[in-house]
C-alpha cells in the first residue's frame, strides 16, 4: 500500500507539473547507440528507438565482426520488453565497435535474457565481456535467471571507437547480447577526484574519471522506484528497503515543491528530481539530540575499490544553517559536521560528494547518516536522499575476475584473435611494469596517486560535486 500512495503522488506531480517530466527528455547525447541485437526491427522503450542489428543502412554506422547467428523467443513472458524477444549469438570471440564523436566518458548498458529456441538453452552460456581494455564480465551465465539482468558502466573513451567483444568460454562455446547502449556522458557526470575514506584518515583520490565503474547499486532513499521514463539519462532508481537497518526514529519525506538546480551545482543529469524528493531522516521531538544513526548495508565483492556517491538535498528544514550531521563509510568518518545550506546557500538545492573505500575479504559495505555535535533539538539531525555504489576496475583493468583482456582471449582455443589480442597481451604487460615502477618510485603502498587532508573536512574539498566556492 505504502508503494502504491507514493506511486499515485508521483503520478499526480506530473501531471500537474509536465515541466518534470520534458526536463528529463532535454539531455541530448552526441553519440547515443540504442541496438537490438539479433533482430531487423525497430523496437521503442521508454520512447527510445532500438534499432536492430540486421537493419543495415546509414542509420547504424557501428561495424561487427565473429561468427554468430541471430535467435528469437517464440514464447516470450507477457509483458517483457520486445529487445528481449531476440538475441544475437556467438560461436567465437565477435565484437562490436561503436564509432566515437564525442570523446570522454560513456554508459555502456549490456542487456542479458536467457530463452530456449532451436535446441538452444542460452540459459547455459558461459562467456566474458570486454569494454576496450577492460574486463567487465567474467565467466558470466544466466543459470537459474528468470528475469533480464542489465549491467551498466562507465567507460571514458579518447578513441575513434569503442569496441565491445564477446568471448564464449571454452566449456559454453557461445555467447549472446540481448541488446546495447552505448550514450555519451554530460561531462559533469564523473569528477576528477573524489575522497579517498579509510580508518587513518581521509586524502585525496585523483584520477576517478579515467577508471572503469561498474554501477552495482542505484537507491532512491526512501522513495519509490524511478523509472528510466522519469531520469534525463534513462537509469533506474531502486528503493532502499532492502538495504536499510530499520530505525524507529527515522522517518521518510516526501517533497512536494520545486528541487532548485543551480548553475554550477548538481544537475539534473547527475541526479533527477525524483530522488532528490524524497528522503529518510533523523529529527529531534524534544530537549536532546537522538544519539542514533540510519544505517544501510549491502553485499559486495571484496577486494575491489568502490565509488560511494551520496545524494542530499534539505527539503525538510524550515531555515537554513538549522542542520547539521556526520556522514560514515564502512564505520569510518566520511564528512563531520556536514551543513547543506552552507554549501548550496538554498534549501531543497541539491549537493552529491563522493567517497572511495576498500572491502575486505567479507565483501561487505555500510553508510551511515546521523547527528553531529552541532545538531541542534527540535529539527532535522541528519537526512538522505539517494545512494550509489559503484565499483573501480582493479590493477589488471579488470572488474570481474583475475585476469586482463589480453588472456582472456588468449583463452580461446583456437587462437584466431590475431593482432587484437597481440595488442591487448602487450597493454596488460606494459600496464603491469608500469605499476610496479610507480609504486617503487613513489612508495605508494597503493596504485593511486593521493594527497593527505585533514580529517575534519571542510566545504572547499568536496566543491567538486557541490557548488562553486562563491556560493558557500
Amino acid at each position: 500500500m505504502e508503494f502504491l500512495r507514493w506511486n499515485l503522488i508521483s503520478s499526480f506531480l506530473l501531471l500537474c507539473f509536465p515541466t518534470l517530466s520534458l526536463t528529463s527528455r532535454l539531455f541530448s547525447p552526441v553519440d547515443n547507440y540504442l541496438i537490438d541485437c539479433g533482430s531487423a526491427a525497430v523496437s521503442t522503450i521508454d520512447n527510445r528507438r532500438f534499432v536492430g542489428d540486421l537493419s543495415g543502412g546509414n542509420e547504424l554506422p557501428l561495424s561487427f565482426s565473429g561468427r554468430w547467428f541471430s535467435m528469437r523467443n517464440e514464447n516470450p513472458v507477457p509483458g517483457l520488453a520486445p529487445i528481449y524477444h531476440t538475441a544475437r549469438i556467438f560461436r567465437s570471440p565477435s565484437k562490436y565497435a561503436f564509432p566515437i564523436r564525442d570523446k570522454g566518458t560513456h554508459m555502456v548498458r549490456l542487456h542479458f535474457n536467457s530463452f530456449n529456441s532451436r535446441g538452444f538453452d542460452l540459459g547455459e552460456a558461459q562467456f566474458h565481456v570486454l569494454v576496450d581494455q577492460f574486463v567487465v564480465l567474467s565467466n558470466f551465465s544466466l543459470v537459474n535467471s528468470e528475469n533480464p539482468r542489465i549491467m551498466e558502466y562507465l567507460i571514458r573513451v579518447d578513441a575513434e571507437e569503442l569496441v565491445i567483444m564477446l568471448v564464449p568460454t571454452e566449456k559454453s562455446k557461445i555467447a549472446f547480447v540481448n541488446a546495447i547502449e552505448v550514450i555519451s556522458a554530460p561531462k559533469d557526470l564523473v569528477p576528477d577526484t573524489a575522497q579517498y575514506v579509510s580508518s587513518k584518515n581521509v586524502v585525496n583520490f585523483d584520477g576517478l574519471s579515467n577508471q572503469a565503474l561498474e554501477v552495482v547499486y542505484r537507491l532512491n532513499v526512501g522513495g519509490p522506484k524511478v523509472t528510466p521514463f522519469n531520469d534525463s539519462l534513462w537509469r533506474t532508481w531502486m528503493p532502499d528497503d532492502k538495504f536499510y537497518k530499520p530505525n524507529p526514529q527515522s522517518k521518510r519525506l516526501y517533497f512536494g515543491g520545486r528541487i532548485k538546480y543551480q548553475k554550477g551545482g548538481v544537475s539534473r543529469e547527475v541526479g533527477p528530481d525524483n530522488m532528490y524528493n524524497s528522503a529518510r531522516l533523523i529529527k529531534s521531538m524534544n530537549a536532546s539530540v537522538p544519539r542514533i544513526n540510519m544505517t544501510w548495508q549491502f553485499p559486495v565483492t571484496g577486494g575491489y575499490k568502490y565509488l560511494v556517491r551520496l545524494h542530499f538535498c534539505d527539503i525538510a528544514s524550515i531555515s537554513i544553517g538549522l542542520l547539521y550531521f556526520n556522514v560514515y563509510v564502512n564505520g569510518n568518518l566520511a564528512f563531520e559536521d556536514l551543513d547543506l545550506s552552507g554549501i548550496t546557500g538554498l534549501l531543497a538545492s541539491p549537493f552529491y560528494a563522493d567517497f572511495v573505500v576498500d572491502t575486505d575479504s567479507f565483501g561487505a559495505l555500510s553508510v551511515n547518516v546521523g547527528p553531529s555535535n552541532k545538531s541542534i533539538p527540535y529539527v532535522v539531525d541528519g537526512i538522505l536522499n539517494g545512494i550509489e555504489i559503484m565499483k573501480l576496475n582493479d590493477s589488471r583493468n579488470s572488474l570481474d575476475g583475475e585476469v586482463c583482456a589480453g588472456f582472456v582471449l588468449k583463452s580461446w582455443p583456437r587462437g584466431n584473435s590475431g593482432f587484437f589480442l597481440t595488442l591487448l597481451a602487450a597493454i596488460c604487460i606494459v600496464l603491469s611494469i608500469s605499476l610496479v615502477i610507480r609504486r617503487r618510485v613513489l612508495g605508494l603502498g597503493d596504485s593511486f596517486p593521493w594527497s593527505r587532508l585533514p580529517v575534519d573536512i571542510s566545504d572547499e574539498h568536496v566543491k567538486i560535486s557541490g557548488l562553486p566556492s562563491q556560493s558557500k
